[in-house]
């Protein structure tokens, strides 16, 4: 599993291993353990891998800001081919859906409950007719229940005004129903996932809000004149199909391989044996995780550990700051080694401008073995990003 003849590559754009397909996508089924790092192409731009096909089957059933590419992890389980795959920051569950597609044993953790949610719902196995079932019937039935003369009131001052009446009121009747299927979990998803839709905002401004809006507005995205929404019935069936869809795919590629999702702190955690980490940690001083889902949180009560999170961007950036992240995440690391095998390999996706993980690597027992540079090209919204993401390779020492 070693890999050897690692060393500082950047910008390496040739596809040695992987195949080019029609539709943008990649087929990376002839990299091996045996595939020169130097031939692995980490640099694809928008042009060549097209959000449609980065967040393919279930990496799309919800948004969530600071995800990592599913291929990138693919090229490197493929590369490293591990018994058993951890991500201590599992996120939204790329790393563990990618290894389930791949039959290997994945455990993933994550302080966030709703992250946990959500990667739980991505790798479950479900009874397909069932589930389609189920989905369209708390459909229909949200659709009865807000036409007729029931109540659906919250104490939540957020809900309350970040939602107009009408669109509150659908997704309070969605919420009393769920109760009743087994697939709950998956409905949850999609009632966080229309609650995003359906909010008091500008349609050009969902990742990042900063006030209800009320009026109507230009609208960057159509430019033209548009109105906040007070209908939330609409997304629920919209996400409601892409579920189903979304699943169906995923079931098509899913195996048997056990994904295993902790909700916990991962500096403490008590993890099973594993051989190989592949994970993204939070950048510092740049997402609040907890915040971008606060919409959740407060619909599925569930619980806010936001003063958990590690780097989260409400803790600032000043010194002391800096030094509590590093500390945080060497923390991690340093718990996530005993469970390591001594000879395991640990693939770290950070944005390290500052090449602050590379003396962090032998503070928390590894060395670094390789450093990769990427070039990524993305356009979210009105955001056009253009940076040097790294990809670093550590060792147990």
């Amino acid at each position: 599993m070693a890999l050897a003849g690692f060393r500082d590559l950047r910008f390496q754009t040739n596809l040695a291993g992987a195949r080019a397909l029609t539709d943008g996508a990649y087929d990376f089924r002839g990299i091996s353990p045996t595939t020169p790092l130097s031939s692995l192409n980490l640099n694809w731009t928008e042009e060549q891998l097209p959000e449609r096909i980065r967040t393919k089957h279930v990496h799309r059933l919800h948004p969530y800001l600071g995800k990592f590419v599913p291929q990138l992890v693919e090229v490197f389980l493929r590369k490293i081919e591990p018994q058993k795959v951890c991500d201590p920051f599992c996120g939204s569950g790329t790393t563990l859906v990618e290894a389930n597609a791949l039959d290997i044993p994945a455990v993933g953790a994550d302080i966030s409950e709703f992250n946990c949610l959500l990667s739980k719902v991505k790798t479950a196995h479900y009874n397909l007719p069932k589930l389609e079932k189920e989905l369209k019937s708390v459909l229909a039935k949200t659709d009865s229940a807000v036409n007729s003369s029931k109540q659906f009131q919250t104490q939540s001052d957020y809900l309350n005004c970040w939602f107009g009446h009408k669109a509150l009121r659908q997704l309070l009747a969605y919420r009393t129903l769920l109760k009743d299927y087994e697939y709950s979990d998956a409905m949850k998803v999609i009632l966080s996932r229309a609650a995003r839709s359906s909010r008091l905002t500008t349609h050009f401004d969902l990742d990042f809000p900063k006030k209800p809006q009320t009026t109507p507005y230009y609208c960057h995205k159509h430019r033209r004149i548009c109105k906040p929404t007070d209908d939330a019935m609409a997304f629920l069936s919209r996400y409601t199909g892409d579920t189903i869809k979304r699943i169906k795919e995923f079931s098509k590629i899913q195996t048997r391989a056990p994904v295993r999702v902790i909700c916990g702190d991962s500096s403490s955690l008590r993890f099973p044996e594993f051989d190989a980490i592949i994970t993204s940690p939070p950048y510092f001083g740049l997402i609040d995780y907890h915040e971008q889902h606060r919409y959740a949180y407060e619909l599925l009560g569930l619980n806010d550990k936001a003063d958990l999170e590690i780097g989260s961007a409400k803790k600032g950036k000043s010194k002391p700051a800096l030094q509590q992240y590093l500390s945080d995440i060497s923390r991690v690391f340093k718990n996530a080694r005993k469970s390591l095998s001594d000879d395991g390999t640990v693939v770290i996706v950070v944005h390290d401008k500052s090449e602050l993980f590379e003396e962090l690597a032998s503070k928390s027992g590894y060395y670094l073995e390789a450093k990769l540079s990427r070039s990524v090209n993305r356009r979210t919204g009105m955001r056009k990003t253009d940076f040097l993401e790294d990809v670093l390779v550590w060792r147990p020492a």
